[in-house]
């Protein structure tokens, strides 16, 4: 079995880059070695975290139990007619899938390009950008129960997506851990471009008529314009959910915020821009000690250094306060709070 370490650092295996250790700490590079240390009595009744990219969570304590980093690797696809489903391990970088995905013109994918974390993650938090949700391109995965070591499948309808939420957040937390995703593509073009900011930037290069290449290399500008590299300074992203309100909700805000940014998702339903509603409660670009939020996003923490996790999730908390005094709406973090 793979070694395992006491009293490991964990400030560079998170995106926020905050300083946290773990009591035990592995990698596990392999599904034998996976099997063998759930089935071990040792770490039965030891508290087990699962660390992919480390770029959806916030640590705002040491973590007094055993941290296992998932290193499955392995990219692979079969093509039927114009269907690819393509499978990827667990411990793949994401934005590694897509531009293999992209690289072979394989078309589903592309408006995904530059989301930070790790495969196993993805079907979790149904990940989602400019349009497109991983519900969208999702085929299926193999999880092991972690009661058993059991290996499962989810279908599509196993998975119970909504937005940035999965059967694995909730009726299954902490109960499975995937190994796999199977993703199902297509060989011809089915590209989506309903997203505003994309088919602006498509005209300013003349573009009339894209190929997946051309819509991965718009979204990334997009979002490099827009979102912190968690390389260059600490962050994971965006930080909230946008709100879903009530048609009722809606017209209320409306009245009052005429300039309200806000989709339509049905006739009872809509979904408000979170960092809109931040923004208009006056955090964007502002600095709180080490922490605040990124000068082109309010949507988005980040640590500008030295910041702790209790820090930004005490920061965080203002910014729900007031956003909750001003417009009645309550943000929810979309990371996970260690």
């Amino acid at each position: 079995m793979a070694l395992i370490l006491e009293n490991y650092s964990l400030k560079n295996l998170n995106t926020f880059r905050v300083a946290a250790t773990a009591r035990w700490f592995m990698e596990i590079d392999t599904l034998e070695d996976l099997q063998i240390l759930f089935q071990d009595e040792q770490w039965r009744d030891v508290p087990r975290l699962i660390l992919g990219g480390g770029s959806n969570m916030l640590f705002t304590k040491d973590y007094e139990g055993l941290v296992v980093k998932i290193n499955l690797k392995g990219i692979n696809h079969v093509i039927d007619g114009s269907e690819v489903l393509l499978t990827a391990g667990a411990g793949e970088v994401w934005n590694d899938v897509v531009n293999y995905a992209v690289t072979k013109g394989f078309s589903g994918m592309e408006n995904l390009s530059l989301i930070p974390g790790s495969v196993g993650a993805s079907p979790i938090q149904n990940i989602g950008a400019y349009g497109v949700e991983i519900k969208d391109v999702f085929y299926q995965c193999k999880a092991m129960d972690l009661e058993t070591g059991l290996m499962q499948v989810f279908n599509l309808n196993d998975c119970s997506f909504s937005y940035r939420d999965s059967v694995f957040k909730s009726k299954f937390r902490g109960k499975y851990l995937i190994t796999e995703v199977t993703y199902r593509l297509f060989t011809e073009l089915k590209l989506n471009t309903s997203y505003g900011a994309i088919q602006v930037e498509l005209e300013k290069r003349s573009i009339y008529t894209p190929t997946v290449a051309d819509i991965s290399q718009v979204v990334s500008h997009i979002r490099l314009s827009k979102l912190p590299d968690p390389t260059m300074i600490g962050n994971a992203g965006s930080f909230f959910k946008n709100p879903v309100i009530t048609s009722g909700d809606y017209g209320r805000l409306q009245a009052e915020f005429v300039d309200l940014v806000s989709f339509k998702l049905d006739e009872s339903t809509f979904k408000l821009a979170a960092g809109w509603l931040i923004e208009q409660c006056g955090w964007k670009g502002m600095v709180c000690g080490n922490t605040g939020t990124w000068k082109n996003q309010a949507l988005v923490l980040v640590n500008h250094g030295s910041a702790t996790g209790k820090e930004i999730f005490d920061f965080s908390h203002k910014i729900i306060q007031s956003v909750k005094l001003k417009f009645g709406v309550v943000l929810e973090r979309e990371v996970n709070i260690i």
